[in-house]
């Protein structure tokens, strides 16, 4: 089956109001700026989707990619390890206000909840958080002697996610860094969404280096010269007015 589409609009014209959406990256590191930029293009457009909740390990920085998309006014909730980074100002003036919920989850502990939903586990049993806030309200058990707090698995609607080569069908490697959560995402996505700097037709992948089988993605698209966050917050980009 191919599953490349012709654009980024195409590409995100399924995510609807009120949906959860895993947004690949670490950072700028293997993060969708484009489809991201489409997202919100649309809400623009429509005032759709929104009120969607968002997961990703961190709350953005400046004023593009996830930053812009929370500072829309479409995000009712972040689940993320890292709201606190370089420049969350975005975030951090909204949550401060009131206007958006956040759930705060230790990075390993984020990792294997997102691991968890796509390898089908309700539930898991992690030290990280006993005797703190963030155990607050979970179940604790104890094995061999040590306490443990029940953590449940992360599932979404959509995942966003980019990756460096796509065939047609969907196999997919990364750059470096770039891999980080995006693997976890298309495994624990209902409908996973990949940019790709290079598509290539099927078989044009060494089935050795794929990373993430075809069976986890349902579209790709090709974005030849991705954007780099960095990039656009050391020329203090905004968006919608980057060039």
């Amino acid at each position: 089956m191919d599953k490349t589409v012709a654009d980024p609009a195409t590409a995100v014209a399924g995510i609807g109001d009120g949906m959860t959406v895993m947004i690949g990256g670490f950072g700028g590191a293997g993060s969708p700026i484009e489809l991201i930029h489409a997202l919100i293009d649309r809400f623009r457009t429509t005032g759709h989707p929104k009120d969607l909740t968002i997961i990703n390990n961190n709350a953005g920085n400046g004023h593009v990619g996830l930053a812009a998309l929370i500072g829309a006014g479409m995000v009712k909730k972040l689940i993320c390890s890292f709201p606190r980074s370089a420049d969350p100002v975005v975030f951090t003036d909204l949550y401060l206000s009131g206007k958006i919920e956040l759930e705060l989850v230790p990075q390993g502990t984020l990792a294997e909840r997102i691991r968890a939903g796509g390898a089908g586990i309700p539930a898991f049993y992690t030290p990280t958080s006993y005797g703190t806030d963030l155990a607050k309200g979970k179940p604790v058990a104890e094995f061999d002697g040590r306490c443990y707090v029940q953590e449940r698995w992360l599932k979404c609607d959509v995942a966003l996610v980019k990756a460096e080569i796509a065939d047609a069908h969907g196999n997919l490697t990364y750059r470096a860094a770039a891999r980080n959560f995006n693997p976890l995402m298309c495994m624990a996505a209902a409908e996973t969404v990949v940019q790709a700097t290079r598509i290539v037709p099927a078989g044009g992948i060494d089935p050795e280096i794929v990373i993430t089988p075809g069976i986890f993605v349902q579209k790709v698209v090709a974005v030849a010269h991705p954007r780099q966050e960095e990039d656009l917050n050391r020329a203090n980009a905004v968006y919608p007015e980057i060039a």
